[in-house]
């Protein structure tokens, strides 16, 4: 690990101008590249105290051993040298959106003599139109089907079109009609192309005037009585037609456009985009990046449009560009983008309307594919067992942990404090074996003390289960889980009773959600137990490093591990279940009611009760008949519920802090809106704090 400072440029060595910069390592591979509007203030960022930097910023300048920069004269070209410089070395810390696939194209090869039409992947070539990208290549196929009557242009290869003009028979689609036989001479070479000529217009989104010029030849055919040919023309327009509704309009006025929306987490990101034609979605990409750097949503959106566009020229950059974020600063992307295209685009965030609802859909494809991303990446053997291999190599542990349990502290402002326990069995999660816990032992806030109660009781119980069966059992001997998949008890070894057994199986890891302090509670609480055959090990929120205990240095795992794929996933997955359990806990206490104390007095009769008379208060002051008024509520449980109301004090009035006036309109116990359903008075929104 270099130390920053070893490299370090003096401040009046850099220059204060725009200019792109290279981190190299020690083996001189470039492992950064960024642009500045100012060099010398945006390095300067870089060399910092360590501590103040994000924890990806930080492995980057640790891992980097020189810095070099280029100077440019504006910020466009600082954005062109960036794209350049990022795609000649591939950095490891740039973001890098890679394809899971490569798209389709419909391709028209204006180059040739005799252009073509086909599907065409990989990188584009000069003098080739091109249509897409479409998610699959039967779909260009079935396009191409249909406009072939209308375009009858070429589709078949060299190959096939030198032997035809060889023997001078055309190909199967010269007869039928679907193509118009270039290679035996039927038609010229100036009208082939004016025909793909055609036939690039239309799939450029310029349909309505094509399709109107078809209709009044078809009417003058018509009038002239040439009914064949006005037959003709007709099937060609609902052929057209037919292609056309294939792509739904989805904007209005022809509105030729690219949306591009993000899906994130912490560790990664999905970009999804739909290229709009005509007003018609003509095709659909998507990405994925590993967060290698330290970016905003801004960020990401720039590295998308220098992918997207980098090799773009002409019609192939829309004139619009809808995103869900704009990069900072946006003045040098768009004027780049206008150098790419000739001619004026505007880059924005869609407000109302159709576009702001389009852009919707594609956020929604955006989130599925990252939620795809992750499914598939979780649930490849292979991968799943790179990463436990990892995990064991890197924390030194005899065998693979094939039972990991992670652990998370959640409360707010120190109230409402909850513990989760996850389980994942090789690399997958186990639910029906999660558990959650209410702190006992103390309140406030304290997390390190919530580890240590959480790690005793969990392994308390499982010595308590070991010593009362005397022996070991193996996974083998379990039946199966229980299913209830919210901290029900685990399937498999039963009590005398038959009762499924809590806690009896230990992992082979315990992962705490934390650095040093909360790994060094759970390894004290182990050791008070007597238990050393369990390994330890934090990974705190927003942290990429391992803490082991006993260590002053994290255990630093690559940023493509498997195995720290695994850990956060773990991590992630202990914390969503520890705050899930915690809101619930808090929107219980919130709603809590004398009413709940009042023993066989269902749900259904609680909200007939307060939908009867409005409010808790004056249920509470209505007498006994008053209450039997109520259907299904009979005198003897009104009498409970009167001596129940009773003996439960009154909360305290609510007190406007503004003007001191004392507020008795309700209690804050259970109040009841106009509908009359019973809703939580003093609303959790009253509350101000931060969910850990």
């Amino acid at each position: 690990m270099a130390d920053p400072s070893s490299y370090r440029p003096s401040p009046g060595q850099i220059p204060d101008s725009p200019g792109v910069y290279k981190f190299r390592d020690e083996h001189r591979r470039v492992i950064y590249v960024g642009k500045a509007k100012s060099l010398r203030q945006r390095l300067a960022n870089y060399f910092q105290d360590l501590a103040g930097l994000h924890p990806r910023t930080r492995s980057m300048v640790t891992t980097a051993a020189s810095v070099e920069w280029t100077v440019v004269s504006t910020e466009v070209e600082a954005l062109q040298l960036e794209y350049s410089w990022i795609k000649e070395f591939d950095p490891r810390f740039n973001v890098k959106y890679r394809d899971d696939k490569s798209y389709p194209y419909l391709a028209v090869t204006m180059s040739e003599q005799y252009p073509r039409v086909q599907v065409m992947r990989g990188h584009k070539k000069k003098g080739v139109r091109y249509f897409g990208p479409y998610a699959h290549a039967w779909a260009i196929r079935d396009t191409v089907d249909l406009l072939l009557r209308v375009f009858p242009v070429r589709t078949c290869s060299a190959g096939v079109f030198k032997n035809a003009a060889r023997t001078g028979r055309p190909c199967l689609l010269g007869y039928i009609g679907k193509c118009s036989a270039p290679c035996v001479e039927r038609i010229s070479a100036e009208d082939h192309r004016e025909l793909a000529d055609e036939f690039s217009d239309f799939m450029a989104g310029r349909t309505g005037t094509y399709i109107r010029r078809l209709e009044k030849q078809m009417m003058d055919a018509a009038e002239e009585m040439e009914y064949e040919r006005a037959a003709r023309l007709r099937d060609d327009i609902e052929a057209l037609k037919k292609a056309m509704e294939k792509n739904a309009v989805v904007l209005a006025d022809a509105t030729d456009a690219d949306l591009i929306a993000l899906a994130e987490d912490e560790l990664e990101a999905a970009v999804q985009i739909f290229h709009v034609r005509g007003g018609r979605v003509r095709g659909q990409r998507g990405w994925v990046t590993d967060k290698v750097e330290a970016v905003t949503s801004g960020d990401l959106v720039e590295h998308a449009l220098q992918q997207l566009y980098g090799e773009e020229t002409g019609d192939s950059v829309p004139k619009e560009v809808l995103v869900p974020a704009l990069p900072d600063p946006v003045g040098p992307v768009q004027e780049w983008l206008t150098g790419r295209r000739g001619a004026n685009v505007s880059l924005r965030i869609p407000q109302r309307g159709d576009k702001k609802a389009l852009m919707e859909t594609v956020a929604r494809n955006a989130q599925q594919s990252l939620v795809l991303h992750k499914t598939k990446r979780a649930s490849d053997l292979t991968t799943r067992s790179r990463a436990l291999e990892e995990i064991s190599e890197a924390l030194d542990l005899d065998s693979a942990p094939l039972r990991i349990e992670c652990y998370d502290i959640s409360h707010l402002q120190g109230d409402d404090v909850v513990a989760s326990m996850v389980v994942f069995e090789d690399g997958l999660a186990r639910k029906s074996e999660y558990r959650r816990f209410q702190i006992k032992s103390f309140e406030g806030q304290d997390d390190v003390r919530s580890m240590h109660e959480v790690i005793t009781r969990r392994f308390r119980r499982y010595l308590a289960e070991k010593e009362k069966t005397g022996e070991w059992v193996d996974d083998s001997d379990r039946s199966g889980d229980s299913g209830d998949g919210l901290g029900g008890p685990a399937g498999g070894l039963k009590d005398d009773d038959g009762r499924p057994k809590r806690f009896a199986y230990p992992p082979q890891l315990v992962v705490v959600d934390g650095g040093q302090p909360q790994v060094a509670a759970a390894r004290r609480a182990l050791d008070e137990l007597g238990i050393d055959d369990i390994a330890v090990c934090g990974l705190a929120k927003r942290l990429e490093e391992v803490w082991v205990p006993g260590e002053d240095d994290p255990v630093v795992l690559p940023r493509t591990s498997e195995g720290l794929y695994l850990l956060q996933r773990v991590r992630d997955e202990a914390h969503r279940f520890a705050i899930t359990y915690q809101r619930t806990k808090r929107a219980k206490r919130f709603r809590a009611s004398p009413l709940d104390d009042v023993p066989g007095l269902g749900e259904a009769r609680k909200q007939a009760l307060l939908k009867h008379f409005g409010s808790l208060k004056k249920l509470r002051s209505a007498t006994i008949d008053q209450i039997c008024e109520v259907p299904g509520i009979g005198r003897k449980t009104a009498e409970t519920i009167a001596a129940a109301l009773a003996e439960a004090a009154p909360a305290a009035p609510a007190v406007n802090t503004a003007t001191g006036e004392i507020m008795e309109e309700e209690e804050p116990g259970t109040t009841a809106d106009p509908s009359g359903e019973p809703v939580a008075a003093g609303a959790p929104d009253r509350r101000r704090g931060q969910e850990t």
